[in-house]
């Protein structure tokens, strides 16, 4: 759609839109060249532009849309909440009957706290890992994105410039600006290395109060942590006097009960976030009641205060109910079942082309790569200009045959999608395979 001298609808808005906003957005993920999409509406998994292009959606909002978009029971449901108020000052009962649910999905969730996003559910597992050990330092996995917190963005934009030896890799800074001590206190693990990781650890085993881990790290290619991993770090930490803090914020999709169960995993806290709010803001932390209880005003063990203003507002917390409980086992193990068979299809249609490019992944998540084999650590996904250049012009040409994946080639599967949209995915992986 366009306007009298052939601007369209998204680029009028983007000129608008740059002069009150840095960039024109307040998210980075939606910038692209030459300007954004503006979405008009959306039903299911299909989404239409304001220029009226309609497209299969597999970002998904960045993971937090289980069922797509307008979903008739969530819409209902959060519907009649908004009659009757949309927060308070006051507790409500949709907050208890949400928690009841998250923590009947796990038996390692004891007790749980709603907060507003991924980003503070992370700074509260590494606030209450703090306060519980009484130990300065966190470690994470180079790489990996665990939000917007000073402490659990170190390195996840290290390059080899400044990532330092595999053996010892340097603590980067994300933002300009942050300061040394915050630099200094966080320790950096190479990813699914069982060895450098435990050495690594032991030279600061008396200051870490935490390993935070994601079970298949986004930036770091999308590849699961393998069980070898995992059981070191859990071992570790129980032996060290340190808490396992899981970074389920993308990955509880996986399992019932979040990735961590196909691991046969009990972490001491977990961060949960995106799908859980039923597409409105939303994070929470569960665990252990003994750790816990560091949160607990009325507790002796009282040691971090803790507050939201929209914490667990009834209109998420009855969106996120009403879509959680619609997220049954089976519906897990149906997208499950169907992201399987999408990368199986795509990485024959690479085979097929015989196209450098790769496909990595697990539950209903895949993510697609311009180069082969696909990345199992940081430093092997880390594009070159090159790569780059070409999964930008990879994203851009499916975008042109009616798919939006998310910019990092990150595909999100959602409930109304069936073997139509995942045969119409393929098609348009393979024609943008045979011009990339």
């Amino acid at each position: 759609m366009t306007d009298n001298v052939g601007t369209t609808r998204s680029e009028a808005l983007y000129e608008r839109a740059q002069e009150v906003m840095p960039g024109g957005v307040s998210r980075n993920t939606v910038l692209r060249s030459p300007h954004p999409l503006y979405a008009a509406h959306a039903t299911g998994c299909r989404i239409t532009d304001v220029d009226g292009v309609e497209r299969i959606d597999f970002a998904n909002n960045m993971a937090s849309l289980i069922h797509g978009h307008a979903h008739p029971a969530i819409v209902a449901a959060v519907t009649d909440q908004m009659t009757r108020g949309t927060a308070f000052t006051m507790a409500t009962e949709a907050e208890i009957r949400y928690a009841e649910h998250l923590c009947s999905r796990n038996a390692g969730f004891d007790q749980l706290r709603f907060v507003n996003s991924g980003t503070e559910a992370v700074m509260a597992t590494l606030k209450v890992s703090r306060a519980f050990t009484g130990r300065p330092k966190i470690a994470k996995v180079e790489g990996a994105y665990h939000g917007s917190y000073d402490f659990a963005e170190v390195s996840q934009t290290a390059a080899p410039a400044n990532w330092g030896g595999v053996d010892a890799p340097e603590s980067v800074p994300v933002a300009h600006g942050t300061p040394r001590g915050v630099l200094d206190d966080v320790v950096v693990l190479p990813f699914n290395d069982v060895e450098r990781a435990l050495q690594i650890l032991d030279r600061h085993s008396d200051d870490i109060a935490c390993v935070l881990i994601d079970l298949m790290p986004h930036r770091v290619g999308l590849c699961p942590a393998t069980q070898d991993f995992v059981d070191a770090l859990r071992s570790w930490t129980t032996t060290n006097g340190a808490l396992l803090v899981a970074d389920e914020v993308i990955t509880f999709r996986g399992c019932y009960g979040g990735a961590q169960q196909g691991y046969n995993l009990r972490p001491d806290l977990t961060a949960m976030a995106k799908m859980i709010g039923g597409g409105f803001p939303v994070g929470a932390i569960a665990g252990r009641r003994e750790v816990m209880q560091v949160m607990n005003p009325r507790s002796d063990d009282y040691r971090v205060p803790h507050s939201g203003t929209f914490s667990a507002n009834p209109i998420t917390m009855t969106a996120g109910r009403t879509a959680m409980e619609l997220f049954d086992e089976e519906a897990v193990t149906r997208l499950n079942n169907l992201n399987r068979l999408a990368i199986d299809e795509m990485t024959e249609a690479i085979r097929r082309r015989g196209v450098e490019a790769s496909v990595s992944g697990a539950g209903s998540l895949f993510q697609i790569h311009m180069t082969s084999p696909a990345p199992t650590n940081y430093r092997d996904a880390y594009p070159t200009p090159e790569v780059a250049e070409r999964l930008g012009n990879f994203i851009d040409l499916l975008l042109g045959n009616g798919i939006l994946l998310a910019s990092s080639g990150t595909g999100i599967l959602s409930t109304p999608m069936g073997e139509d949209e995942i045969g119409q995915l393929v098609s348009a992986v393979d024609r943008a395979l045979a011009e990339v």
